[in-house]
């Protein structure tokens, strides 16, 4: 009692002790971190997107998706309820920058992917209170009418690769053919099907004999949540 009455009675004292206490505890944290590749473990299924995603994907950025709908599904019951099961860190690993966001004008699109067709998509895109009468969400006809312009798809990747996006030399040089063809539904889907596997390939946008931003916004959209399987395991099981 008399040493806890001496320490408290000295301001000086206290205050070293306090941060000699904090000091060791942040050391004990983050010292191991360094002994360590990563702090996010793989998961089976994880990969790079494919081209024709990562142009969907920046035309999401481009038209401020992020504003209205998050990426991120949290551990609560009425979120996993609502969504599915609740995001990893690993899925956004190749993200840049992620998607995560907190604002829900609309729901949460982390696990939209495979939940609605194709021309549900390009419908809700076109006009979206013809499909969910309550939305306020904008109207984007004009994905349908723009051709997607990706003649720099390959420097694309290969900037991402510098960043730390596995994308090999094959992928960056197939890059423009993997990207008409995944829009393709006569093209042959099996090479791009080996280096993405469960990409959205064949007619998109409901235009086979064009390529448009819609087409990219669809195969981006139809991509998330759908890399790992949840279907029969929890989330926490799917580690390699």
């Amino acid at each position: 009692m008399f040493k806890h009455s001496f320490i408290e009675k000295r301001g000086v004292v206290l205050a070293s002790l306090i941060l000699v206490t904090v000091s060791i505890g942040g050391l004990v944290e983050i010292v191991p971190l360094f002994t360590i590749e990563s702090t996010i473990e793989p998961v089976r299924g994880v990969r790079p997107y494919s081209p024709l995603e990562l142009m969907g994907r920046n035309i999401y950025i481009r038209e401020g998706c992020y504003v209205c709908h998050s990426q991120m599904i949290r551990p609560f019951r009425d979120e996993v309820e609502r969504y599915g099961p609740y995001s990893l860190a690993v899925e956004s690993i190749y993200d840049h920058p992620f998607q995560w966001g907190s604002k829900r004008t609309g729901p949460d699109l982390a696990r939209v992917g495979g939940k609605y067709s194709n021309e549900w998509h390009v419908a809700h895109l076109v006009d979206p209170q013809s499909v969910v009468p309550e939305s306020v969400m904008p109207k984007y006809p004009f994905l349908l009418e723009n051709e997607l312009e990706a003649e720099d798809i390959r420097a694309h990747l290969e900037v991402l690769r510098t960043l730390g996006v596995p994308y090999t030399d094959d992928m960056i040089a197939k890059a423009e053919e993997d990207l008409r063809a995944q829009a393709d539904p006569e093209a042959d889907h099996e090479e791009l099907l080996q280096r993405y596997p469960k990409a959205m390939v064949g007619d998109l946008d409901g235009q086979p004999e064009r390529l448009t931003e819609m087409d990219a916004l669809v195969a981006y959209l139809q991509i998330l949540g759908r890399m790992i399987d949840f279907a029969d395991i929890d989330p926490k099981d799917v580690l390699q």
